[in-house]
């Protein structure tokens, strides 16, 4: 299976249906291959609406969700972005479409080397990627304008927050891992933050330190 014409309009109807509205972010969508990022036994299953299995017991979320998320986050063509829990890349490569810069982080150094491999294939260059404990943020790029957490906090960690310009969004997963989360979107003001929630999500939890991969 291929991303041609007709995959992808059956992609951006799925998309559509389940609230993913925005025209960049259904462009940045069409753009970026989800098969180049999804390698192995479930490479034929990359244009389904479903969350995928990835090496070191992570996942690729489903596309609707990676849209969402995107979409809450209004990313403006001049932001600076911090990603936490680079996975296989693919949602990084859709930010690198709608922002200036990307910086994403994983506590898996085998997933950092291949979504990086992935990037360079795919001749992305605003994306810098690193292996890091992503619950500490990245200090020394802060602040961000936006940031997005692909694994769930029991709460909006603290470093994140402090490296969240005024202004700028963060959208997260909260909750107990084994329990329902809540995808937030955190808006910081000159007098604080603002938190909405969007809807019920489930993902893999935020853990600290580096992995063993």
């Amino acid at each position: 299976m291929t991303f041609d014409a007709a995959t992808k309009m059956q992609f951006l109807y799925a998309l559509r249906s389940k609230g993913v509205t925005d025209a960049r972010v259904l462009t940045a969508m069409e753009q970026v291959d989800r098969a180049e990022y999804v390698k192995g036994t479930f490479a034929d299953r990359a244009y389904e609406d479903m969350p995928l299995p990835i090496a070191c017991g992570q996942t690729i979320s489903q596309p609707s969700v990676v849209g969402l998320m995107t979409q809450a986050l209004q990313i403006n063509p001049r932001d600076k972005v911090l990603e936490i829990g680079t996975g296989s890349g693919y949602q990084a490569a859709i930010l690198s479409k709608l922002a200036r810069r990307v910086y994403t982080v994983d506590r898996y150094r085998r997933l950092v080397h291949a979504a990086r491999a992935a990037f360079e294939a795919n001749d992305i260059t605003n994306i810098t990627t690193f292996t890091a404990d992503g619950s500490r943020g990245f200090e020394e790029q802060a602040p961000f304008d936006r940031i997005l957490v692909t694994a769930a906090a029991e709460d909006p960690p603290g470093p994140l927050l402090a490296q969240l310009r005024v202004g700028g969004i963060m959208v997260l997963p909260v909750g107990q891992s084994d329990a329902v989360q809540s995808l937030i979107r955190v808006t910081r003001s000159e007098s604080g933050f603002e938190y909405d929630e969007l809807r019920a999500v489930r993902f893999v939890p935020l853990l600290e330190g580096l992995g063993q991969e």
